[in-house]
């Protein structure tokens, strides 16, 4: 006789965070099945990620590239959705999207072609990012992940390979050699060069 599983009242799905109303304009993430809020971002962060966008924005479809706006359902123990600082879709992607109430790449839809995150300072941060993001964004098939490392001056890019990412570290000048978007010439010094 199968037994009935129970979860906690705290613990949401997927589809009761699609569906709840937002009550605040604090960024969100669904992690685990419970909701986290995002604090905001250091302004270096943030210079790193619009310098990315632009440089993004010279050899792509402006349509194509979502700015901390787009989620991604990945797999976690529960309900987990990401929102990447800088993502790249597929046409395919885009096109799922393209009518949707919110731009939310479910595990139904194809995946986007790039995610990129910018580390925040800490440990917990830098878990996150290379390792519980580097397993979720690699099982939902994402061609390349790029960790934009500011503490380290490094770019770490993962490329998606027979279904696991293989990682290829960038440091200094060496530029960074990307499948997704190949005319990309910026190396880490140049990412992380920000002059105010």
């Amino acid at each position: 006789m199968s037994q009935a599983v129970s979860r906690p009242s705290n613990y949401l799905t997927f589809e009761e965070y699609l569906a709840r109303d937002r009550d605040t304009d604090q960024r969100q993430e669904l992690v685990n099945g419970a909701i986290v809020e995002m604090p905001p971002e250091s302004e270096g962060n943030n210079d790193i990620a619009r310098k990315l966008l632009f440089e993004l924005a010279k050899l792509l479809p402006i349509t194509l590239i979502a700015y901390k706006d787009t989620e991604i359902e990945v797999t976690g123990r529960r309900a987990t959705c990401r929102i990447p600082d800088l993502l790249v879709h597929t046409a395919e992607s885009k096109a799922a999207i393209a009518d949707a109430r919110r731009a939310t790449i479910t595990r139904d839809m194809p995946p986007p072609a790039l995610v990129v995150e910018i580390v925040s300072p800490g440990q917990v941060n830098q878990e996150r990012d290379y390792r519980y993001k580097h397993t979720e964004y690699a099982a939902r098939g994402i061609a390349e992940y790029w960790i934009v490392d500011p503490a380290t001056q490094q770019v770490t890019l993962c490329l998606w390979v027979n279904g696991r990412y293989e990682d290829s570290v960038y440091t200094d000048s060496e530029k960074l050699k990307s499948t997704v978007v190949p005319e990309f010439a910026l190396s880490p010094r140049e990412i992380f060069a920000i002059r105010g």
